[in-house]
């Protein structure tokens, strides 16, 4: 196995594209490696496809760029891109992802509700009316 892989994952804003190739078990994202990376919820988040597949990953590195949106979401989209690498590079992980949880494969599809017209800020409030 000596090709490299690359697959994105996306949440709301929050754009991930992971990169695998043979390596040591090294996991960076953003250049930050996975045991630095703040907040620990973001970084617990991340690690679930790693821990499903620990006999899988310690023979591959993997780095994924990530930006747009919050730190949540930046968590998801690097989740998701991470299940997806890692289902390309072994499709015997594929089983184990979707009955653990679904969305280490599937995107979240939900995005922000545009504007409308007449409403301020927000996608469906309207502006006050008084009659007295």
């Amino acid at each position: 196995m000596n090709k490299i892989i690359h697959f994105s994952g996306k949440r709301k804003r929050a754009i991930a594209r992971a990169t695998l190739k043979p390596g040591k078990g090294i996991v960076r994202i953003n250049k930050i490696h996975i045991e630095n990376y703040e907040p620990k919820l973001a970084r617990v988040k991340i690690q679930e496809p790693l821990f499903l597949a620990k006999e899988y990953t310690d023979k591959v590195d993997i780095n994924v760029s990530v930006k747009g949106g919050g730190v949540i979401s930046q968590a998801d989209a690097a989740r998701l891109a991470i299940g997806r690498v890692l289902v390309k590079h072994n499709s015997r992980l594929k089983e184990l992802f979707i009955g653990y949880d679904r969305q280490l494969l599937v995107a979240d599809v939900r995005r922000k509700e545009c504007s409308k017209p007449n409403s301020h800020g927000q996608a469906r409030a309207k502006t006050q009316k008084s009659y007295r």
